[in-house]
């Protein structure tokens, strides 16, 4: 009866608090929240109350004045729902500089759409979003939303500054909730800021914060959501997909899923059984068998995505991904998992933070918690990982989405938490040779071939896939410190077994060497120059990051032309520090030819915002050094 009272109080101080009129002008703003901010969150609130194991409703109020284009990120009206997550209602009003109503928005005005793109597989799946562009900057926009789900596996986390660039007003989270469930909470970074708990029982939670300045996004911060303080909550006893399951280990927490969740769900055809045995063949090796599989799999199937947040964690049946040849990720690493059971090979469903931005499942909070899935195929003491949303992956590669952090492998004994592969730094390799020509009007013909395997074959491979002037315009921009560029033949070799990536290219460019009465001078280093300056930032705030190391090595035949002799070479040089070492050196081999040779690597690692300056100056002095010039003289 209490939480019955407790909970209509809430809605009721809801609805009348969004339905007052406040001066929203933006006059009424501080300077000081102005300063370095794209938008301003004058109000910020959540409150969630959790009434059973299988209820939780949310409201959600967010005023929000956008200051200029960049700040329309930040405005976030939206609302995804399915069949186990009802929208109970949603609404939006928009003021103009001064405050004054503009527009209204109910709930037939906002746009309602499949959350899948490129299928309707998954109907149910939708979003209901504010699609409002703005005819002149400031203005605010006041959302409020409530919905109400069957699913309390997920309590949603509460950032109270989500973004660099934006200030906050006020902002409140309010959380009410059974004694008997096992509420449970992990707050992080909390001590620079002035966060305030203002009640803590075993039924309510509550926070409030004021005036959080705007943050500025420095040159490679981590991350906001590392930065800026936030609370994650879970349940020890919750509801999900239909099932109720209590955890309070990693090994119960995945006991529970496979069992209660995943079972049933990998049950294939048995004319697709009989073909994938035959597919195998004699094949004993389990993990060519795992191969012969994702190859298979890769060729059939294609992936869709479905916006993080929604769909669930209960994968559709291996059967409909097999009939009908597409499915997101749980889909497709369910599928791939169905067909390797088939041929005796067994697979672990896994689940972490897909992201070029490195994000850990939390070991010591146990909760339901990530937004993407592979698949792990044990081989030995270790695992093979496969990305079964890609049909272009090699088998077994992981690229820069789901390298290096830690992940929840769902076994049938139960969960357990592992660290996918870790490239090594010196393992992150672009090797160039090749060779260029300078003629007597300084015009420059070579053609190079790189070869990239580690990190940095992720991010070359997707070039084989490319139309022609995507390819060119690549290129363009990876040489632009060629001016006048002519691409000639590329010829592009993707190595799967090696996981290896080469590019033949050859280019041309008038003028490339200045000629200036008797001399000609040109830079020695055309095919990996590094000109891009490390940002000056004068009292940083934010720690930097290098989230993966590599290294670059060049040797490149020069070839000077007739009838001109050197009258300066640069100096072999070094340099060694915490961040790595760079090297180069020229070789001379007669009158007219030349070797270089240059070598950058580069740690990875996590740095003070102290040590920023020191990093800005060893790639200052890289930078500096990969311009060095030849001079020539006519004879």
């Amino acid at each position: 009866m209490k939480m019955t009272l407790l909970r209509l109080f809430l809605a009721l101080f809801s609805i009348t608090s969004f339905a007052q009129k406040s001066d929203y002008s933006i006059l009424k703003i501080s300077d000081s929240l102005k300063e370095n901010a794209n938008a301003v969150l004058r109000l910020d609130q959540m409150d969630i109350v959790i009434s059973s194991q299988r209820n939780m409703n949310i409201k959600v109020q967010r005023i929000v004045s956008v200051l200029n284009e960049k700040g329309l990120r930040n405005i976030d009206a939206y609302q995804n729902y399915d069949k186990t997550t009802s929208i109970k209602n949603i609404e939006a009003v928009v003021y103009d500089a001064f405050g004054k109503e503009i527009k209204k928005v109910k709930r037939k005005d906002f746009r309602d759409q499949s959350a899948v793109d490129g299928g309707t597989l998954f109907s149910d799946n939708r979003i209901l979003f504010l699609d409002y562009t703005p005819i002149t900057y400031p203005f605010t926009i006041a959302y409020f939303s409530e919905v109400e789900t069957s699913n309390t596996a997920f309590i949603p986390q509460w950032y109270f500054l989500g973004d660099y660039n934006l200030s906050v007003e006020k902002c409140a989270l309010n959380v009410t909730f059974p004694s008997d469930l096992g509420f449970k909470k992990k707050e992080f970074q909390f001590s620079d800021f002035n966060i305030k708990k203002t009640v803590e029982s075993n039924t309510q939670l509550s926070y409030t914060a004021n005036n959080i300045l705007a943050q500025k996004a420095e040159e490679l911060s981590p991350f906001s959501s590392d930065l800026f303080p936030k609370v994650m909550m879970g349940l020890e006893k919750f509801h999900l997909e239909g099932v109720d399951g209590t955890a309070t280990t990693w090994e119960a927490f995945g006991k529970w899923y496979g069992d209660k969740i995943l079972t049933g769900t990998t049950i294939l055809p048995d004319e697709t059984t009989a073909k994938i045995k035959a597919l195998v063949g004699n094949e004993k090796d389990p993990v060519k068998k795992a191969k012969i599989i994702y190859d298979y799999v890769q060729k059939k199937s294609r992936y869709v995505n479905i916006a993080v947040g929604i769909g669930g964690w209960k994968p559709m049946l291996a059967s409909d991904v097999d009939r009908l040849g597409y499915g997101d990720c749980k889909a497709l690493s369910n599928y791939t998992k169905a067909l390797l059971q088939a041929v005796d090979v067994p697979s672990y469903n896994t689940i972490l933070y897909g992201s070029r931005y490195k994000s850990n499942i939390q070991s010591d909070f146990v909760s339901m918690q990530g937004n993407h899935m592979i698949l792990a195929v044990p081989n030995g003491k270790d695992y093979i990982w496969l990305e079964c949303t890609s049909q272009d992956d090699p088998f077994g590669y992981q690229g820069t989405f789901t390298d290096d952090r830690d992940v929840l492998v769902v076994k049938p004994e139960g969960g357990e938490i592992v660290r996918t592969k870790i490239y090594d730094d010196k393992g992150n390799t672009q090797n160039g040779k090749g060779s260029y020509t300078i003629d007597g009007s300084g015009n420059f013909s070579g053609s190079i071939v790189i070869a990239s395997q580690g990190s940095q074959y992720s991010s070359k491979a997707r070039l084989e896939n490319e139309i022609p002037t995507e390819k060119e315009k690549h290129y363009k921009n990876y040489w632009n410190n060629i001016n006048n560029l002519k691409l000639g033949k590329i010829t592009l070799d993707n190595n799967k077994e090696e996981v290896r990536f080469s590019e033949n290219v050859q280019i041309s460019a008038d003028a490339y060497g200045v000629v200036s009465g008797n001399k000609m001078i040109f830079v020695v280093d055309a095919f990996n120059q590094n000109s891009e300056n490390v940002k000056r930032i004068r009292n940083r705030k934010n720690p930097f990051l290098i989230q993966r190391g590599y290294l670059d090595t060049d040797e490149i035949e020069i070839n000077l032309p007739a009838g001109f002799s050197i009258e300066f070479l640069p100096a072999n040089y070094e340099l060694k520090g915490k961040f790595g070492e760079y090297k180069t050196e020229i070789i001379k081999k007669d009158s007219n030819k030349l070797t270089y040779k240059r070598s950058i690597f580069i740690n990875r690692g996590k740095y003070s915002n102290k040590e920023y300056d020191e990093y800005r100056l060893f790639m200052e002095q890289v930078s500096k050094n990969d311009n060095a010039k030849i001079i020539l003289n006519k004879n």
